[in-house]
């Protein structure tokens, strides 16, 4: 059993592994920028080490420090939470060479799964349902992308292999346009992602984003823990999740089930893991997989019982999975509302000292956060300063819990996102379930 872990994150999530370890007995490093001294699980970890400037490239980028930071503390395993460097597979391959356990998928798998093409190439050969698409990068010769596109059918949406986080994708309605996208989304994926090829899908005019949450052994077992659904979205970027998806039957479930354990045996994959779909008329279409833990991993504990964070421990320590799909059956319902510090109608971040917090409680509320009163948000990492999650027996009560807890929930001296959680959760179209990824934006009039 891993017996010394070096948490490579911040914020929540630096947290929620923290508590993980203190259960399992595993003895705790938290690596901090200089903006991050007085993170709670800086305070609270068994050592803690400074690893560079607030910048993000000078610490929690900064593959050297880290790497530093577990050989003088003598830790046997690094855990890279979620963001920062959770998917590099450089870091992976460095972490496992230089003797260190690497809480996650093998560099190879993440390679394989971090390049939008290979990934599909994957799934295509493991028969998972995907996009009706170019099957790997759109041809330099303009003719044949003009006559691939029409053969797909428009509109068509440009995606950069290397993309991800909403970036590097270009909607194209007709023909005339097709060629000055692929150029534009090129040069935009070369600058993000140094990494220039992109591919070609058909666009779903109307999807819902559903996600299955994946946990395997390197023993060749694999389980699934249901669906969610993530469909209330803001540029790409999830605001509310829930589990189980509205509307999946359990028929459905298996059958992606079966489909999507198959396929992490048949890539060796190890660890945690979400395969994300868009979903219309009925049919799964593979988008991505996301080789790591998720944000909104807590709606699938509360309906499975599983703490996910433990698993990925044991995993990494070459345990065999002692859950057998048989064991999963969703009881309840669970919605996630990310906290942010921004405002609500502009969207603008909103750092600065909270001058009060103050959490809801009662049955079936969790909050992961590590925001305390007096603590200044800084202003240089992602908005996100907590988790609000509900379980309930069903849908309709997780909701009327959800807005009651939204209710009580108090943070002063910046502003939050929870003004614009609680139209969200009142919505009709929310609470009726089955929205597509539009229509959020469309009620923001974004």
């Amino acid at each position: 059993m891993i017996k010394k872990l070096l948490i490579a994150n911040r914020g929540e999530i630096a947290l929620r592994i923290l508590r993980a370890c203190r259960e399992l007995g595993v003895r705790t490093v938290a690596v901090h920028s200089t903006a991050d001294r007085d993170l709670k699980h800086v305070r609270l970890a068994d050592e803690s080490v400074c690893i560079g400037p607030p910048s993000s490239t000078e610490s929690y980028l900064n593959i050297p420090a880290i790497i530093s930071a577990a050989e003088v503390t003598d830790a046997d395993a690094i855990h890279p939470g979620y963001g920062f460097l959770s998917e590099n597979a450089d870091f992976a391959e460095r972490v496992e060479s230089s003797g260190f356990i690497f809480v996650g998928p093998r560099a190879d798998t993440i390679r394989l799964m971090g390049d939008k093409i290979s990934a599909k190439e994957a799934m295509i050969k493991t028969n998972v349902p995907c996009v009706p698409g170019s099957g790997g990068a759109i041809p330099e010769n303009g003719k044949e992308a003009l006559a691939m596109a029409k053969e797909i059918g428009y509109p068509v949406i440009i995606k950069a292999s290397g993309g991800g986080g909403g970036r590097g994708m270009r909607v194209v309605e007709k023909g005339a346009d097709l060629l000055e996208s692929i150029t534009l989304t090129k040069s935009e994926a070369r600058s993000a992602f140094g990494n220039d090829v992109v591919y070609m899908e058909k666009y779903l005019q109307t999807p819902r984003h559903i996600e299955f949450q994946v946990l395997a052994d390197s023993h060749g077992n694999a389980i699934h823990l249901c669906e969610r659904d993530c469909s209330m979205q803001r540029r790409h970027q999830k605001v509310v999740e829930e589990a189980p998806a509205p509307g999946i039957t359990a028929a459905q479930r298996k059958r992606m089930g079966d489909i999507l354990t198959k396929a992490c045996k048949d890539i060796g994959y190890r660890g945690a893991g979400t395969f994300e779909f868009l979903y219309e008329n009925g049919e799964f279409y593979f988008i991505e997989m996301n080789t790591r833990l998720q944000v909104e991993h807590p709606v699938s504990e509360l309906i499975t019982g599983i703490d996910l964070v433990k698993q990925q421990l044991l995993v990494a320590s070459g345990e065999t999975l002692k859950i057998k799909q048989s064991d999963i059956t969703p009881k309840g319902h669970s919605i996630e509302c990310r906290i942010n510090a921004e405002d609500p109608d502009t969207f603008m971040p909103s750092p600065g000292k909270v001058d009060r917090f103050h959490l809801p409680g009662g049955l079936g509320v969790r909050v992961d956060s590590h925001v305390y009163g007096g603590y200044t948000v800084p202003p240089y990492y992602d908005s996100m300063i907590g988790k609000l999650i509900v379980h309930a027996e069903d849908r309709a009560s997780a909701i009327k819990r959800m807005q009651g807890a939204l209710e009580e929930m108090v943070i002063e001296g910046i502003k939050t996102n929870i003004p614009l959680q609680q139209r969200i959760i009142k919505d009709e179209a929310f609470i009726a379930g089955g929205a597509d990824i539009h229509y959020l934006e469309k009620k923001l009039g974004l």
